[in-house]
């Protein structure tokens, strides 16, 4: 099995963390311009036959971002379970 340097799962780090704060970034700018604090879903735009709704696009992005990040945190563990029959029976 070959193991990935210090450096390789800095990176790995590094990159997931990144990735994971410009989703919530970009969750929150969305979600915050869509649903405003005005009346009911009054963001920048007041015209409620040109509202839509943000969600359809935002939820894959997030799947997407969190498979993503879970398989770098995966990459990134140096401790990864090895299964082994055990002859002890």
């Amino acid at each position: 099995m070959r193991r990935s340097t210090a450096a390789a799962r800095i990176a790995r780090t590094t990159l997931a963390f990144a990735l994971l704060a410009i989703a919530v970034w970009l969750n929150a700018a969305t979600l915050i311009e869509a649903y405003g604090s005005g009346p009911p879903y009054h963001g920048r735009t007041t015209n409620m036959d040109k509202w839509t709704n943000p969600l359809p696009w935002l939820i894959p992005l997030d799947v997407v971002v969190t498979t993503v990040v879970l398989a770098l945190a995966y990459l990134a563990c140096p401790y990864q379970v090895v299964r082994f029959k055990s002859n002890a029976w």
